[in-house]
């Protein structure tokens, strides 16, 4: 059995790895994300500082260390949960919220038709590319689960003696 050390290492070097290939994406991929998309990555702004400092305070003080990585587990698991409804809109299982596919608001009519044409909408209901059958939001929720459970895991488990 693996104790905490390790299995927070592997969850945090996970969550790493997938914010940085989404930003890799967006800037030399040249994918522009979705509002969605954008949410997704709200709990790993939140997850990778809290399991750092986590795995930090496993060493001096166990049970705080315990308790962030129990927080940032459950915060990637937030992740995992707007992946898994990204997803589900690209599939069409369930309507996707308004904000997705940009604003379609004129303030003046004569400029319509320059206003179409330089908006540039991204929508949340097609996924911009798959891989071995799954979107950028199925992989976010594999990944994101993954990751979480690795997290909940090392929380829980012993330490190295």
């Amino acid at each position: 059995m693996m104790t905490m050390r390790p299995l927070a290492a592997l969850g945090l070097l996970l969550m790493i790895v997938a914010i940085a290939t989404a930003w890799g994406f967006e800037l030399f991929g040249g994918y522009t994300p979705c509002p969605l998309c954008l949410q997704q990555r709200i709990p790993y702004y939140v997850a990778i500082p809290v399991a750092i400092l986590g795995l930090l305070a496993v060493s001096s003080v166990p049970r705080l260390g315990r308790l962030l990585l129990f927080v940032a587990a459950v915060a990637i698991f937030v992740a995992t949960a707007l992946g898994v409804y990204h997803a589900g809109v690209e599939w069409a299982w369930w309507q996707g919220p308004n904000t997705c596919g940009g604003s379609t608001a004129v303030l003046d009519a004569g400029n319509l038709l320059k206003e179409l044409e330089e908006t540039h909408f991204i929508s949340c209901q097609e996924a911009a590319g798959r891989f071995l059958g799954l979107s950028f939001a199925g992989w976010n929720a594999a990944g994101s689960f993954v990751a979480g459970l690795l997290l909940l895991l090392a929380s829980f488990a012993p330490r190295a003696r």
